[in-house]
């Protein structure tokens, strides 16, 4: 059983999720009972369940700051999510809303939506600006998948 770590939102506890389970109910807390933002193979974060995800995470994490007023946002989202079910169980998906959490957006110096962003082992490894293709998406991100 593959799983993935979600961070709750509610009281920071980091809970494992089997991804096969996740994609037929919505998973949730195993301390608060609170749901958890997952969903399709993806999590919505914010600047503190971020930084709780940085610093549990055996994988690597991409995140896609975005917001919902950004016309490349809405066209890349799709994209984002056909490959968070594809490459799910091989790195951690996450979108992160610009505007829920303008500071957030801030200590991550995002200059420009959508920007994914790369973290191994904590760290930042790699930033990319712009919508892409899935193609284009799939041989970037090559570059940092875990190995199975």
């Amino acid at each position: 059983m593959i799983k993935t770590i979600v961070p709750c939102p509610s009281c920071l506890k980091v809970n494992r999720v089997a991804l096969d389970k996740a994609a037929n109910s919505k998973p949730i807390c195993a301390n608060c009972k609170s749901y958890l933002p997952f969903h399709e193979g993806m999590q919505d974060v914010s600047g503190s369940t971020l930084n709780k995800l940085l610093r549990n995470a055996e994988v690597p994490i991409v995140v896609d700051f975005w917001a919902s007023w950004c016309g490349p946002c809405k066209m890349f989202a799709p994209i984002f999510k056909a490959t968070a079910k594809r490459l799910g169980d091989r790195m951690v998906f996450a979108k992160f809303n610009t505007e829920d959490d303008p500071n957030g957006a801030n200590t991550y110096a995002i200059k420009a939506i959508p920007t994914l962003i790369v973290f191994k082992n904590g760290a930042e490894v790699d930033r990319q600006s712009g919508a892409m293709t899935e193609s284009s998406l799939s041989a970037y991100l090559s570059r940092f998948l875990a190995k199975e």
